[in-house]
């Protein structure tokens, strides 16, 4: 596995990593991360996976523009040696973190012998676009796409996080019968719920409040409702977006708008609970370039989701299928203070959506079977018998290939 993060960081990539390995072990399958050094957030405090972990750069993640390439190139070029280093492996599974790790799956693959799957939590180069990052049809734009979708073409597989990220891809001209949708999850132990807390309606945002996120909806309503006691609005965790709204906050002397630092995972399911909305928001030019994960730790609170994104997104489906939740289309501030004046009022359909969210989190999202779903993928079930798969490797490539 090779991703910027795993155990023990927090960054919900990692989590889903750890997740994934726990789900696959056995005493037929020995697992390697090769991943960066510690530093997204708060310190994972679970047990250690029985995992050997490789962190080939001690360069620590940054979230500054230049400190966040910096952090990534010392990772690719570390886990290029690393992957080559270790005993071939028979299937390599690569995240987008840092962007074009696909690319060395591919290079493991073509020099290895072994099976390669991409796990698609962001789409690159689209979501670059998307943010402004890269101008549509640059060099650089076009270089990254070429690269990208080659290692796409060529993998064994590719896991997307919705139908709108698998709309991406075919666009693409990725072949559809390579593409597997399977969605995120969260913990439904770690995450139970707990009573509605009294006082004021609390629209609760937990996680990265980062570029891909809408901020002008959102603040809107905290001007709207600024300093009226029948709202507070909290924040838990970081992001760029987060520090403007904090600016935000702190400029127009807002006291019902709380910012506190990220929950370690043992407390996640307390600090979601603080909150009668689980508040979800994505820019709508980012539809199918990001899938947000937050939906299933809220869901697994037995909170309602407050969804400010478009109606097309996996988020809005799920609230349209589970009546779990609400969605508001970005901009449309009038629409989300109407509807958040009426739930002041009538609580009892805050309640009545957070049941809703939490049985149909148990029916889909939770961890033991979001988790199976990726190892079936990557045909690791341990309780089945593996038999490795034909190879084409070079003599010098003709290791020892280990057993599972």
């Amino acid at each position: 596995m090779i991703n910027q993060f795993f155990w023990p960081d927090t960054a919900p990539t990692g989590r889903f990593l750890l997740d994934v390995a726990c789900a696959a072990q056995s005493d037929k399958i020995e697992i390697t991360a090769i991943c960066g050094t510690s530093g997204y957030g708060t310190t994972d405090d679970t047990p250690r996976p029985r995992v050997r972990i490789l962190r080939p750069s001690n360069t620590r993640f940054s979230r500054d523009i230049p400190g966040r390439i910096f952090s990534y190139a010392s990772l690719l070029a570390g886990a290029l040696v690393a992957g080559f280093r270790v005993s071939r492996p028979d299937t390599v599974l690569t995240l987008t973190t840092p962007p074009l790790t696909s690319v060395f799956g591919r290079m493991l693959k073509l020099t290895r012998g072994c099976r390669h799957f991409i796990w698609e939590m962001d789409v690159y180069p689209d979501i670059a676009v998307d943010l402004g990052t890269l101008k549509p049809h640059s060099m650089l734009t076009c270089i990254v796409g070429a690269l990208a979708d080659w290692s796409r073409r060529n993998a064994d597989g590719v896991i997307v996080l919705g139908e709108e990220m698998k709309a991406r891809l075919v666009a693409r001209d990725i072949p559809e019968h390579k593409i597997y949708v399977a969605e995120n999850w969260a913990d439904g132990i770690e995450i139970a719920p707990l009573p509605f807390p009294k006082g004021p309606l609390v629209v609760h945002y937990s996680g990265n409040f980062g570029l891909a996120h809408d901020f002008e909806t959102i603040s809107a309503a905290i001007r709207y409702y600024a300093n009226d006691m029948r709202f507070q609005f909290v924040f838990a965790g970081g992001g760029a977006r987060r520090q403007h709204v904090e600016s935000f906050c702190r400029q127009q002397s807002i006291a019902n708008a709380l910012f506190r630092p990220y929950s370690s995972r043992a407390k996640l399911g307390a600090s979601l609970a603080e909150g009668h909305l689980g508040l979800v928001t994505q820019l709508p030019q980012t539809c199918g370039s990001i899938v947000p994960s937050k939906t299933y730790g809220i869901m697994a609170a037995g909170r309602p989701i407050l969804y400010i994104g478009p109606c097309e997104a996996t988020p809005a489906r799920m609230i349209d299928r589970f009546q779990c939740g609400w969605q508001v289309d970005p901009g449309d501030s009038a629409t989300l203070t109407s509807l958040l004046d009426k739930l002041a009022s009538q609580r009892h359909l805050l309640v009545e959506a957070g049941a809703r969210a939490r049985q149909a989190f148990e029916q889909h999202y939770d961890r033991p079977m979001s988790a199976a779903r990726i190892v079936k993928i990557l045909g690791l079930d341990p309780t089945e018998v593996i038999v490795p798969h034909p190879r084409k490797t070079s003599d010098a490539a003709r290791a020892p290939f280990p057993t599972h």
